[in-house]
């Protein structure tokens, strides 16, 4: 699932790509699941003719504020993309929305159909429920510690819970546990003020990190990240745990583990990650 990093990578690219300020002339549906909350028909009759004020991320949602009314907020998931495409090209199998503009296109291909978009009035009664964004200015070390304090959780839950942090994922809880040598299921309270500080400084360092690679992409297939400028993401380079089982941790050499915690593929050191 794209994370900030790859999100904020899509926002750039259509924000480089000259979006804002352009006019919805229609919007084509081809599997109405991905809209959320309305009918395709309703959706369709709201979105023609909005023009894009400005667009952004929150979270792992992309936002386009419109000048008319409203806001559309799109959830990639799993496998969903966003592509640029010239009106009048062959629309392709997985190609499920299509938002029409006076000369081009932009497509949403999802492979696994989990992807949604939101059409609505107020964006703060579905991003409102997410929690800060750890590279927001406002998110202090300070803070953390206090949003930690008397958390009954193991961290790696914890860190993907959105409505505590926005933006993280199984790819960068992973490095920042391992880059503050902090274990996937250590309980939140029990973190000592070093340990806190250290996570607080992995978890920015280890996004910025991605969002100067464009991102992370795992392989070539379908449901990998591709930027709309169709560049892949340059971080699986830099990963030092994430999919990294049975290679050599790359601080103290010991074998990287796969586990399960929450239900969740995780990966630790366990040579300097202690429990």
């Amino acid at each position: 699932m794209p994370e900030l990093p790859e999100v904020q990578t899509v926002v750039d690219d259509l924000k480089a790509a000259g979006f804002e300020g352009a006019v919805v002339t229609r919007a084509d549906i081809f599997w109405p699941k991905t809209i959320c909350g309305l009918s395709a028909a309703a959706f369709q009759r709201k979105i023609k003719g909005l023009t894009i004020d400005a667009i952004r991320r929150r979270g792992k949602f992309i936002v386009f504020d419109f000048y008319d009314d409203g806001h559309l907020l799109i959830h990639l998931r799993m496998s969903g993309r966003l592509l640029i495409k010239t009106t009048g090209l062959p629309r392709l199998k997985h190609e499920h929305v299509v938002l029409n503009f006076k000369d081009r296109q932009l497509r949403f291909h999802d492979t696994r159909k989990f992807g949604r978009f939101y059409l609505v009035r107020d964006a703060n009664q579905i991003l409102g429920r997410l929690g800060p964004e750890p590279l927001d200015s406002s998110f202090r070390a300070a803070g953390f510690a206090t949003m930690l304090k008397n958390r009954g959780c193991m961290m790696k839950p914890l860190l993907l819970d959105q409505s505590f942090i926005a933006g993280l994922g199984n790819i960068y809880v992973d490095e920042a546990l391992w880059d503050a040598r902090i274990h996937p299921q250590k309980m939140a309270a029990e973190l000592d003020a070093l340990e806190t500080k250290s996570l607080y400084h992995a978890i920015r360092k280890v996004l910025r990190r991605g969002l100067k690679n464009m991102g992370t992409t795992l392989g070539s297939g379908q449901t990998n990240f591709f930027s709309i400028a169709g560049h892949t993401g340059r971080n699986r380079e830099q990963l030092k745990v994430f999919r990294r089982n049975g290679l050599a941790c790359p601080r103290c050499r010991m074998v990287i583990k796969r586990i399960v915690v929450g239900q969740r593929s995780t990966h630790v050191c366990e040579g300097c990650q202690k429990i």
